[in-house]
C-alpha cells in the first residue's frame, strides 16, 4: 500500500484524487461503484502493478479526497464521464484498459461507446454490458427498494445522519453483502435493516472499515447520493448503443443484484449479446456484490487473464 502514489488532476476549477502504482505501458484504469471508493482497488493495483502493468484510481468528484463540485446537485454520470476523459489527457494516456464496480460500469460502458478507440477493452464486476438507460427495476420492487428511498432527497441524509460515518458504511457493507436486495418495510429506514451486534463480513477488516470512514468523513455522502441514486435518470439519446469493445463481466453468484426483476434470465438468455458481441460473463460462485475485496485472487487472475489476451489480439 505504501508504494501507491496518491496525485491531483486539475479538471476545470476541481482538483481530482488519483491513486497511482505501476510504471507498466499497459494502464488500467479502475472505476468504483457506491459505497466504495480508490481503496476499494487496493488488492487489484497492487496485484497488477506486481504483473508489469500500471494501476490507476480516480476518485469521482465529491468522493474521498477529490474536490466536491460548486453545485452538487447538477453532477451526473456524463459529467464523471466528461472528467474520466480529462484524467485520461492530463496524465497523457491515448488507450487504457477499464475495471468498473457495480455503476461504475456505467462511465466505462459511455466511454467504450463513445470513445471506442482510447478503451482497450472493459472488465465490469457486479454488472454486465446494458445500454445506458434509465433503469425500470424500481417500478417492479416495493417502496421500500433502497434505490427507490435513497432518490428521494433528504430521505437517505436523515437515515444517515442517525449514525456516525463507520456505521453507515459498516451497515452498508453489511447489507450489500447478502444475497437479498435491501428493501425496508413502510414505517422503517434502509439503516434499520441492520441488526446493531452484526459483525461486518469476516473479509472486510476493522483497518478497512477505518480507511473508508476517513475518506468518507471527508467527502460526506451528499455527491455519493447525487450520483448514482439521483442521476439514474439520465437520457443518453446514444444513436447506437452496441459496443464491439471486448468486456467481461464477472458476477458474484450470490449478488443480490441477480434477484432483480429479470436480471438472472436476461443474463442466462445470452441476450445481452446483441449489444456486446464480443462480451462473456463469468460467475465466481461464493461472490457477492463486493466480490473484488472478497475473493480478490480470483478476480485478479481473471482481470490478468482479460488483459492478456487483449494485448495479444492488438
Amino acid at each position: 500500500m505504501d508504494q501507491i502514489q496518491h496525485k491531483f488532476v486539475h479538471v476545470g476549477s476541481l482538483k481530482l484524487h488519483v491513486a497511482d502504482i505501476g510504471t507498466g505501458p499497459n494502464v488500467v484504469v479502475f472505476l468504483h461503484g457506491f459505497p466504495e471508493i480508490w481503496y476499494s482497488w487496493r488488492h487489484q493495483m497492487i496485484a497488477l502493478a506486481s504483473a508489469g502493468f500500471r494501476a490507476i484510481a480516480p476518485d469521482y468528484r465529491g468522493y474521498g479526497l477529490s474536490d466536491p463540485p460548486p453545485e452538487p446537485e447538477k453532477a451526473s454520470f456524463k459529467v464523471i464521464t466528461s472528467d474520466l476523459l480529462r484524467i485520461l489527457d492530463a496524465l497523457g494516456l491515448a488507450k487504457v484498459f477499464l475495471v468498473a464496480k457495480d455503476y461504475g460500469a456505467r462511465p466505462a460502458f459511455l466511454l467504450a461507446l463513445e470513445h471506442p478507440g482510447r478503451i482497450l477493452g472493459v472488465i465490469s464486476l457486479g454488472v454486465p454490458y446494458f445500454p445506458p438507460a434509465p433503469p425500470q427495476f424500481h417500478k417492479y420492487l416495493p417502496e421500500g427498494f433502497y434505490i427507490s428511498r435513497w432518490k428521494q432527497p433528504g430521505r437517505a441524509e436523515a437515515d444517515f445522519g442517525r449514525f456516525d460515518t463507520k456505521t453507515v458504511l459498516k451497515n452498508i457493507y453489511i447489507l450489500f453483502s447478502r444475497s437479498e436486495i435491501p428493501i425496508a418495510e413502510e414505517n422503517q429506514e434502509i439503516m434499520d435493516l441492520v441488526d446493531p451486534s452484526t459483525p461486518p463480513p469476516p473479509w472486510f477488516s476493522e483497518e478497512d472499515l477505518a480507511a473508508y470512514a476517513a475518506l468518507y468523513e471527508k467527502s460526506g455522502f451528499p455527491n455519493a447520493l447525487q450520483v448514482p441514486y439521483r442521476s439514474l435518470g439520465e437520457e443518453y439519446n446514444i444513436a447506437d448503443p452496441t459496443t464491439k469493445v471486448a468486456i467481461l463481466a464477472v458476477m458474484g453468484g450470490k449478488d443480490y443484484f441477480l434477484k432483480f426483476p429479470g436480471i438472472e434470465d436476461l443474463i442466462k438468455s445470452g441476450k445481452l449479446k446483441e449489444f456486446a458481441p464480443n462480451s462473456e460473463i463469468t460467475f465466481i460462485p461464493e461472490g457477492t456484490h463486493f466480490v473484488q475485496e472478497q475473493f480478490p485472487e480470483q478476480v485478479n487472475q481473471l482481470i490478468l487473464h482479460f488483459l492478456h489476451k487483449q494485448l495479444k489480439l492488438e
